[in-house]
């Protein structure tokens, strides 16, 4: 490990506070050091290994692909990618897909679909962008301009002209920041990065009332929330509000790098030849493999199954918050967090990798919990024990 750890040290840089372990091989809900020892997984790659490690649906499906064709680039037609956009179409609200390879990416395309739009209905004014605070939607400089969070903007100002921001769930905030130079709505349904926070139904619909009389794009952001994360394929059906766009990635692919943009069929031809591109989007492998995950998880019992495990674990969670271990325990399906009553999140991370469990914090208080979809209640009721014991101290 200390070899590892050095090299590191030397090339890479240091974009990221890493755990110190290191793992060489991965199945199901568990990853393996080079040790042989199985540590449990309850990070998910933060949310792009859905059907755990090394699923043997998308394993096939990349070994096949990648033995036909890796890439001839987008100036082309390929199957896998036609097909994974009719299956993103058809499972969400009909429209055309662009392809990426990331969030930060896929919701760089919203941005630019939703300012070409603004720019035909009511010329350079019409361009303004809201999202909200405590937001995060990627780290290019227009998503990071999106994302209402001054810690990660602060080194990279100035940032893109024309974004707003406001409270989540604030109805009266979001209203008054609206006009007819709004051109977009963006919007996590559940904040992930922020702390899993999810979005009232009220504030959803009042999002969507005011987009369509400023005639704005709603944009979801379900980069996280998205494919089965919340015990449904997106997590806008929880509250039956239909976006505008959508975007898509982490484990789209299965845990290949892959992001989408969907329009609805009334702004699927807004960009047009040159406006947009990407060389290795929707390349024929992490299509391939996103079809493979398309077919997991919408196999009949799949995603009742991610809402049951949602709740026992929300509510081994809430319990805690009853012993008064925790402040609150929120979220839903299987993206949760718990608030601690102090800042020692980093610590308890720390500990539950001394025990060989991987969890995640967003914040010094905020523990965060994204397992693979296909975790059992055993799994949970074991991070249940480890974490009761840890706050007991």
């Amino acid at each position: 490990m200390s070899g590892l750890t050095d090299k590191y040290q030397k090339y890479v840089m240091g974009t990221y506070a890493r755990q110190p372990a290191g793992f060489i091989r991965g199945e199901g809900c568990y990853l393996y050091d080079a040790g042989g020892e199985a540590y449990l997984d309850f990070v998910s790659g933060l949310s792009i290994n859905n059907l755990g490690h090394c699923h043997p649906a998308v394993v096939a499906a990349i070994h096949e692909q990648a033995a036909a064709l890796i890439n001839t680039c987008n100036l082309y037609y390929t199957e896998p990618q036609a097909e994974l956009a009719q299956l993103i179409s058809e499972n969400a609200f009909g429209g055309k897909v662009f392809f990426s390879n990331s969030g930060a990416e896929a919701n760089e395309c919203a941005i630019k679909l939703a300012r070409k739009l603004g720019r035909e209905q009511g010329g350079d004014a019409k361009h303004r962008i809201i999202s909200l605070e405590n937001g995060f939607h990627g780290r290019t400089m227009a998503s990071l301009s999106a994302t209402a969070q001054p810690a990660k903007q602060e080194p990279f100002k100035p940032l893109l002209p024309g974004f707003s921001y406001v409270p989540r769930n604030d109805i009266a905030a979001l209203e008054a920041a609206m006009d007819d130079d709004v051109c977009a709505l963006l919007l996590e349904p559940v904040q992930g990065e922020g702390g899993v926070y999810p979005l009232e139904a009220s504030f959803l619909a009042a999002a969507r009332e005011l987009a369509d009389r400023h005639r704005a794009l709603l944009v979801f952001d379900e980069v996280q929330t998205g494919m089965g994360r919340t015990g449904r394929l997106f997590a806008y059906e929880h509250a039956g509000i239909v976006p505008d766009v959508m975007t898509l990635a982490k484990s789209l692919g299965g845990a290949m790098p892959i992001g989408a943009t969907l329009a609805a069929p009334d702004y699927a031809d807004v960009l047009g030849p040159g406006m947009h591109g990407s060389t290795f989007g929707g390349g024929p492998v992490p299509c391939a493999a996103g079809m493979a995950v398309f077919g997991e998880l919408l196999k009949p019992g799949f995603l009742d199954g991610v809402a049951a495990r949602g709740d026992h674990f929300l509510s081994a969670l809430t319990g805690l918050a009853e012993e008064g271990l925790v402040v609150e325990a929120r979220g839903i399906g299987l993206m949760l967090a718990v608030e601690l009553d102090e800042p020692k999140a980093a610590g308890i991370v720390s500990q539950a990798l001394d025990r060989k469990i991987i969890i995640n914090n967003t914040s010094d208080t905020t523990l965060r919990f994204l397992p693979p979809l296909i975790a059992d209640e055993g799994m949970i009721d074991q991070v249940i024990e480890f974490l009761r014991n840890a706050l007991r101290g």
